[in-house]
């Protein structure tokens, strides 16, 4: 038996397939100031370092740029708009809840530590059933930075009741692996998420392509952990 574990998730495209709604608000800003949408598959790709960014990207795919004043104003539309639609179609990905299980008969802590803004992410969550399965959920705005300072992590494990030496991250982009390498824990990598750059180039410690190989990819590198301690 290996001893708990803080077991760290990213948000977006590693807990939930949050794309549709995220698109979906985009398009709808997009829409506003007479651009066209941008395709589902190619945004996808888009999402991952916030709102602004989000709408930066879909602004550049139509070789725009906006006011910083505009920009603010479309990031405050988009805000809005999708915390009223922010579930409308994400889902937990497929094998989610049973891993989740895993864990915590396991006695492991489970956080979430995303650059989402802490009460949207709270919110999805909250419609999603799945907040109380986390001690801790930490977003961009919860202590003042973002992945991948290491600070963002260490408060998340910190307030989750953890400690940084018996924890784990798992994502799905180049954030998370960057805060991990920084915060000197192991990574788990999913390859089903959105990212500009294909996790498995990241190098992660484990990779999975499905939700059901977590806890496996966990344990894995919870023994190894062991192993070299002793």
């Amino acid at each position: 038996m290996t001893s708990p574990h803080t077991i760290v998730f990213d948000l977006d495209g590693t807990l939930v397939d949050t794309a549709p709604d995220l698109i979906t608000a985009l398009n709808y800003v997009l829409d506003r100031e007479g651009l066209p949408p941008v395709p589902m598959q190619s945004a996808r790709n888009m999402i991952g370092a916030g709102a602004r960014k989000l709408i930066e990207r879909g602004l550049e795919a139509e070789g725009r740029t906006v006011t910083p004043s505009d920009m603010d104003r479309m990031t405050a539309d988009f805000i809005a708009y999708y915390a009223e639609h922010i579930a409308v179609e994400s889902r937990p990905f497929e094998g989610l809840e049973a891993a989740l299980d895993h864990f915590a008969a396991q006695g492991h802590r489970l956080a979430v530590c995303t650059n989402k803004l802490e009460w949207l992410s709270k919110r999805l969550l909250d419609q999603l059933d799945l907040s109380r399965r986390f001690a801790a959920i930490c977003g961009a705005d919860t202590f003042g930075v973002q992945k991948p300072d290491p600070a963002i992590f260490r408060e998340t494990v910190a307030r989750a009741g953890g400690e940084v030496k018996a924890s784990i991250m798992v994502g799905d982009a180049g954030t998370d692996v960057g805060v991990a390498r920084r915060a000197g824990v192991p990574v788990i990598g999913v390859s089903f998420g959105y990212t500009d750059v294909p996790i498995a180039e990241l190098k992660p410690d484990r990779l999975i392509h499905h939700m059901r190989d977590l806890p496996a990819a966990a344990h894995s590198l919870m023994t190894a952990r062991a192993s070299a301690s002793h």
